[in-house]
């Protein structure tokens, strides 16, 4: 072989396998508040958990790509995908035609839905009898906007955060929250939630509910076709079924 050719052909392989090395270096930041367990919290140690966080690891596995979570307060949390604080938004975000006006979304990955909880002590027996009574739910969720809908005969409290509804519900400042049923189901089966019971699952209002959870992206994003192959892939894998049942009796998938 000619030197010339030995090394222009050295010089195209190391350019190859630099872009190679690139592609597979791929880094993502991904939105999420870690304020929802069990769909994302933060252990004792800071790490994340939960199930989106899991889910979301398999999805970047799939695409080969780095990610990085990144704790955001929930209500800066489209506004700051918007901006390009970071690529994709993986926390508990229903798939909404008013939210689907600004952002995009992969197809979903979850369909849970809401729930009313009340103290063991209320004598609050059904749903009717909310009327007058306070309700508490974390802002700018489809929860709050199901519970001005649905219980308009309620007076609605909101909150920045689903922890301090439930510090409010658990000390009777408030007579019952609206939140995602699974949020709801884990939180009474803990310590801090024995104070309170699940009332009663509510019906998912396709307006406000939408169509599951997905994951959120930026208006024309390319993470979008690649993220809904992601998902496909682990639904078909297994994967999604051992994270699946590492949380949950049931299947959050949905109908």
């Amino acid at each position: 072989m000619d030197m010339r050719s030995f090394y222009a052909s050295a010089v195209l392989a190391s350019v190859l396998l630099a872009a190679g090395s690139a592609i597979g270096q791929e880094k993502l930041l991904i939105g999420t508040d870690a304020t929802y367990p069990p769909f994302e919290s933060l252990d004792a140690s800071g790490n994340f958990e939960g199930f989106d966080i899991d889910i979301g690891k398999a999805i970047c596995a799939e695409m080969k790509a780095e990610c990085e979570f990144v704790n955001n307060e929930w209500d800066g949390m489209i506004p700051s995908l918007v901006s390009g604080k970071f690529d994709m938004v993986i926390s508990s975000v229903s798939i909404t035609p008013e939210r689907l006006k600004l952002i995009d979304f992969s197809d979903r990955y979850y369909n849970t839905p809401p729930a009313v909880a009340v103290s063991k002590s209320s004598d609050i027996a059904d749903i009717q009898a909310l009327a007058g009574k306070t309700i508490g739910t974390q802002s700018a969720t489809t929860h709050a906007n199901y519970a001005e809908k649905h219980l308009g005969q309620s007076e609605l409290r909101v909150y920045p955060t689903a922890d301090e509804y439930k510090l409010d519900l658990a000390n009777g400042r408030i007579d019952g929250a609206v939140d995602d049923v699974v949020v709801l189901t884990e939180w009474v089966k803990s310590e801090a939630g024995s104070c309170c019971k699940v009332l009663a699952t509510l019906p998912i209002d396709p307006v406000i509910n939408g169509e599951g959870v997905g994951v959120a992206v930026k208006k024309g994003s390319t993470l979008r076709d690649r993220l809904n192959a992601a998902i496909q892939a682990i639904r078909s894998n297994g994967t999604y079924k051992k994270i699946n049942d590492k949380y949950f009796d049931f299947d959050a998938y949905g109908n």
